[in-house]
């Protein structure tokens, strides 16, 4: 068999012992320091590999959740227009509060009625106004609360109230609020 080339070196005198040692443990620390920086290396990759991961996962979280509110956006949207009640521009004008001001939508005296009792509502799509059941108006509210401008709470019809101290009293046709 060949000899490696330290015993050759030793057997020659070229070299003695404490060389050939000396040599061996420097060669030994190389092999451990590249090993660790081998496992550095790796172990900032796996780091870096799991930020990416948990990133991922944060980005398709926030689209996922914008597709949910789109959708929801879309369905509260189809709700509005399969539901709204038609709006008189040559009615009479019916004033509601949108954020402290004063907005006007223009209705027949039949749908001002429906709206004082409760059984219409008032919502907002792409800033305009639609008048819409007050059933569809609630589901609305569970989705989203934003679009609903105004609820009024239902009353029961005017004569079947027996406490009214005013009941005796005519109230004129002609009266706007």
């Amino acid at each position: 068999m060949s000899k490696s080339l330290q015993d050759q070196l030793l057997n020659a005198g070229l070299v003695n012992k404490n060389q050939v040692k000396k040599v061996k443990s420097e060669k030994r620390k190389q092999r451990k320091t590249k090993a660790s920086a081998v496992d550095d290396i790796k172990q900032s990759a796996e780091q870096a590999r799991l930020e990416k991961i948990a990133r991922d996962k944060q980005l398709n979280q926030q689209k996922q959740q914008e597709a949910e509110r789109r959708a929801i956006a879309a369905q509260i949207k189809q709700l509005i227009e399969m539901n709204r009640q038609p709006q008189e521009k040559d009615g009479e004008p019916y004033h509601f509060n949108d954020n402290n001001r004063v907005k006007t939508v223009y209705v027949t005296e039949a749908i001002r009625q429906q709206l004082t009792q409760g059984k219409l509502a008032i919502v907002r799509l792409n800033n305009t106004y639609e008048l819409i059941p007050t059933q569809v108006a609630e589901k609305i509210s569970q989705r989203d609360a934003g679009y609903i401008v105004q609820i009024n709470e239902r009353t029961a019809d005017s004569g079947s109230n027996e406490d009214d101290p005013y009941a005796d009293f005519q109230v004129p046709d002609d009266l706007m609020w």
